[in-house]
């Protein structure tokens, strides 16, 4: 049994989310969202195709619904205070608000990274990336929980700034290191979609550069919603953009969405074209 186990360590660690995605030209169909805290709707009928392996970013000003609509995306909306749901976000051609849907597991197909890095104070590094796969049981030996974490934090272009102190606090690490420790955590327990809530607004400009050029690698093989409120990173690393509005009763709408070259550059409505150059937000 020994030899079998080391033998088996040995082997090359092989996710299993790239072969999911292959072939799809959009993971994601958003129809006639809207959401509510209370009586207060946050957001308006939105729809939206979000594609496979592509960056879309969520721009607009502040309190038009870009949060709320990515809280949504993965059943996270619903646990706020008076939170609830109209409409369907479909995955995979079914509505993962219907009735038989764990939402469990639409968090773990879809992770979410927050504005505020926010690793496990009392936890390590180690045992930061690997607290996902240990609540989702997604490991039966401890050299498997081991090529995981390796795996996770080299994808989160993390593993060679930490590969000598996995035991140290995750609250140890720089800001930028703790957000892409974050990340990592989410990449663990192999998400298909990530959602990032202004990763990078609490980041110096370095740090910021990195998670950016981070997106760019991981949407070859992930599908990655950002909400931003820098139109300069908008531009950078989105393949897709949405601009979010809120209307007379202050709920957020979807006033123009398309490739980002198009909506910086050529954007149909006047007031996306407003809000790019500045006039307002």
């Amino acid at each position: 049994m020994k030899g079998t186990v080391e033998s088996m360590a040995n082997q090359e660690y092989k996710p299993t989310q790239g072969a999911a995605l292959e072939g799809k030209t959009g993971i994601m169909e958003v129809q006639n969202l809207s959401a509510w805290y209370g009586n207060t709707r946050a957001i308006k009928d939105i729809s939206i195709a979000i594609k496979s392996e592509t960056i879309t970013a969520i721009i607009g000003p502040s309190g038009c619904g870009k949060s709320t609509f990515i809280r949504c995306l993965n059943r996270l909306h619903e646990v706020s205070h008076g939170g609830r749901v109209e409409g369907c976000v479909m995955l995979d051609g079914k509505d993962i608000y219907a009735g038989d849907i764990d939402p469990v597991i639409i968090r773990r197909r879809i992770g979410m990274v927050f504005q505020k890095p926010a690793p496990f104070p009392t936890m390590s590094i180690f045992e930061n990336v690997a607290a996902g796969l240990k609540l989702t049981r997604l490991w039966s030996r401890h050299w498997e929980l081991e090529k995981v974490v390796e795996h996770s934090l080299r994808q989160a272009a993390l593993w060679e700034e930490v590969k000598d102190k996995l035991n140290q606090s995750g609250a140890s690490l720089s800001g930028g290191q703790q957000q892409r420790l974050c990340i990592a955590r989410a990449l663990a327990v192999e998400p298909e979609i990530i959602l990032l809530d202004e990763p990078c607004s609490a980041l110096d400009p370095s740090a910021t550069l990195k998670i950016e050029d981070l997106m760019r690698n991981l949407a070859e093989q992930y599908t990655i919603v950002i909400v931003t409120h820098n139109m300069q990173q908008a531009a950078r690393v989105s393949d897709m953009a949405a601009f979010f509005l809120a209307d007379q009763d202050r709920a957020g709408i979807l006033v123009e969405y398309g490739k980002t070259s198009q909506l910086f550059t050529n954007p149909k409505d006047k007031r996306t074209e407003d809000y790019i150059t500045g006039r307002f937000g």
